[in-house]
């Protein structure tokens, strides 16, 4: 981009003022859920007989009558015609980080040379997309195509524009899982019943366990003049050179700060969206580094919670257009201030209102408490480098332990409270089943009331935290699928819940009582899991050499930490909970390392071409200008005065010359090093190549590109800069 065209594009962004959003008139709880087919809509639209087995399908887990799918296809299709539809789709989530879709009108010819409006049951249950065009990590060939979607029921359809959704599952032709759904529901059926059989050791009449997810998305927004100009952006999400702003987040005055009010339109705007498609949007605020925002919801039922983030996500980048902006949900696009994550926040709770990680009123309340945050940590631990590959990516990679997020080692927070109870049910103390709840905490402030104390603090530094009633997975990516992380944890517990069944009927046979069986599994678990629990700044290097002691998968390759994925252990856990099989996990494996060599393999392609195409050209020209004016001030001065200035301007000279020199030198070495690479056979030993040879290569000469940066005339540089990119006005 000419340097010139750089300060236009800059002042137009700056000078963009809001786009204002027209409220609804109606309240939010008056329009949400407006175009989905809810049970309101259902009630309305559906028989009582076939809306009673919809309920028992969506409440319990009762299979799907493929006898009423006509029934429910027409009442769908009545209120979506109602609603202006026009075109219906399966929306399913295959193996690429997005969604897919094929729209498909709501035409038949009606056989007297005209049109009719058709949907009938087999084409909402059931539909065949080319199963070869998506990632299948060798379960399907180019030239074996045939795939199917089928409707999941428990998660409803919703409108966008004049297009009906449809939310399906995605599998192969022969009956292999190519999407996350597929094992995400099969985890959440393996975790409600292995959940069941504990609960109910305590309390007989559970007959199902809910999985609950409130995930918190975090984003950057970049003025869309400015991100088209930096074709790194474009083309890979995040920002391959730059120089740090002068000013960037170390003042701590964005986060939580007064929302920008471009950007607080923009919020009321996906908002309005997002309660229109029944997502309970609930928080919004500033993050931490300039440009940074996150939005939550209120919790949902897992498979419901990751198919609306999924949807969010499609929102907010569609609605940010709107407004001037671009969306980057890249965990890692600004290099020296923070990155985005999406924090999971996963619970189980019973269908007669038990939340299982909660503290209870009773000793029996609380062992049941204990027990499942034991287990819980004994699967994390048991599968602690698995749980790390399940959040593992090449852009997740920049991020973690970059000193504003988790590090890559997975551990545990609980808090004073909670540790010193495991610690007194490890010693059999008399009051070891005793939890204070939330203190009172008063200010000398007679005007202002008593603050409630949790009994936990907060952890930013843990991965694996938890907060009172439920565990935060903080280490998930931004831009990931909520549920490659949750689907794992899910297995890993329902192996763990399993496990601790198994041992406590066993001791039961045996003739020990109910209890104490229990609390002697209990005390076992609680020596085991010991290794996973820290309570201290995950940030620090003693914590790295600490973490290594205890056996933690401490790997920061990405490649590497993939395959944890098909260590033994990890293929007879999903085979027992009947999550996923051997050939499933190879095939994703695939696709993984596939993956990471294809993003490093764009990056370093643009990489490239930015530094020789953009960079040293401007270079070269700023070095001539100096060079023209140790010349001319020769001509000008005498003595030493023009030996000192041209001594000046020669030093700039020397070290623009050896960043450059570095910079063409080293991009060489990089083309070469993805030659080399490219020509590697197996996936994982190309991804391992790309990892090790061409990515520290970009790092190194992005150094030198950033010093260039600060040297050559602002007016002539070709990129926007930080300064630029992170400070909307």
């Amino acid at each position: 981009m000419a340097a010139g065209l750089r300060f236009q594009v800059v002042n137009e962004a700056f000078k963009r003022g809001p786009v204002f959003v027209d409220m609804p008139k109606e309240r939010p709880s008056e329009y949400f859920a407006k175009y989905v087919f809810d049970r309101q809509k259902m009630y309305r639209y559906l028989s009582p007989t076939v809306y009673e087995q919809m309920c028992d399908v969506i409440d319990n887990g009762a299979p799907f009558d493929r006898s009423i799918a006509d029934a429910v296809a027409s009442g769908i299709k009545k209120w979506a015609i109602e609603n202006g539809v026009t075109h219906y789709t399966h929306w399913f989530q295959p193996l690429t980080e997005g969604t897919a879709q094929k729209h498909d009108g709501f035409v038949e010819h009606d056989g007297k040379g005209g049109m009719v409006e058709e949907f009938e049951g087999k084409l909402l249950v059931q539909q065949e997309p080319d199963a070869s065009s998506f990632p299948s990590g060798g379960i399907r060939s180019t030239f074996e195509a045939r795939g199917y979607s089928a409707w999941d029921p428990t998660s409803p359809v919703f409108i966008i524009g004049d297009t009906l959704l449809i939310p399906t599952i995605f599998i192969s032709y022969t009956g292999e899982a190519l999407d996350y759904k597929v094992p995400l529901k099969r985890s959440l059926h393996a975790l409600d019943k292995a959940a069941t059989a504990v609960a109910r050791l305590f309390y007989p009449d559970v007959r199902r366990v809910v999985t609950n997810l409130g995930w918190e998305q975090e984003y950057f927004l970049v003025d869309e003049a400015l991100y088209a100009a930096r074709p790194d952006l474009v083309m890979t999400g995040r920002t391959l050179m730059g120089h740090d702003s002068a000013k960037n987040q170390q003042m701590d005055d964005h986060y939580f700060g007064s929302i920008p009010a471009r950007v607080e339109e923009f919020m009321k705007d996906i908002e309005i969206h997002a309660l229109e498609l029944g997502i309970p949007c609930k928080t919004r605020h500033n993050e931490v580094a300039p440009n940074q925002f996150e939005l939550a919801p209120i919790y949902e039922e897992a498979n419901l919670a990751v198919d609306h983030n999924m949807l969010m996500m499609s929102i907010m980048k569609r609605v940010a257009r709107k407004h001037g902006f671009r969306c980057l949900l890249h965990e890692k696009p600004f290099k020296g201030v923070n990155g985005s994550g999406k924090h999971e926040n996963w619970s189980l709770a019973t269908d007669t209102g038990i939340l299982l990680h909660a503290p209870g009123k009773t000793p029996m309340d609380n062992l049941r408490f204990t027990t499942f945050i034991v287990e819980t940590l004994k699967a994390v631990y048991d599968h602690n480098g698995l749980i790390k590959a399940s959040i593992m990516s090449a852009t997740n990679a920049h991020r973690l332990g970059a000193n504003e997020a988790p590090p890559a080692i997975i551990s545990s927070f609980l808090g004073k409270t909670l540790s010193d109870l495991l610690l007194h049910v490890e010693k059999a103390d008399d009051d070891a089943l005793s939890m204070e709840g939330k203190k009172a905490f008063k200010l000398d402030l007679p005007s202002l009331p008593e603050l409630l104390i949790d009994n936990t603090d907060r952890n930013r530094t843990s991965p694996f935290a938890f907060t009172g009633n439920r565990f935060e997975f903080r280490a998930v990516g931004s831009e990931a699928n909520c549920a490659s992380a949750m689907l794992t944890l899910n297995a890993a517990v329902a192996e763990a819940l399993l496990d601790f069944r198994e041992r406590v009927d066993r001791l039961m046979g045996e003739g020990e009582s109910k209890d104490a069986a229990i609390m002697r599994v209990v005390r076992e678990d609680i020596k085991y899991i010991k290794p996973i629990i820290f309570n201290g700044n995950g940030y620090s290097d003693e914590w790295k050499e600490e973490a290594a002691r205890r056996g933690l998968d401490c790997e920061v390759s990405a490649p590497l930490v993939f395959d944890n994925y098909l260590k033994e252990e990890t293929v007879r856990m999903f085979a027992r909970t009947n999550v996923m099989t051997r050939l499933e996990l190879e095939a994703r494996n695939e696709i993984k390392w596939e993956t990471y060599t294809k993003k490093i393999q764009i990056e370093s392609r643009i990489f490239g071409d930015l530094c020789l195409n953009h960079i040293i050209p401007v270079v070269t020209k700023y070095q001539s200008t100096l060079i023209d004016n140790v010349h001319k001030v020769q001509g000008i001065f005498e003595g030493e005065k023009a030996r000192k200035i041209a001594r000046e301007n020669l030093i700039i000279i020397e070290k623009m010359a050896d960043h450059e020199s570095f910079i063409i030198e080293n991009v060489d070495k990089m083309v070469e090093a993805r030659k080399v690479a490219n020509r590697i056979e197996s996936e994982r030993e190309k991804a391992i190549a790309y990892h090790d040879t061409v990515a520290p290569l970009m790092e190194a000469i992005r150094y030198h590109v950033d010093k260039l940066e600060t040297i050559v005339d602002d007016e002539l540089w070709p990129l926007p800069k930080y300064r630029e990119l992170l400070f909307i006005r």
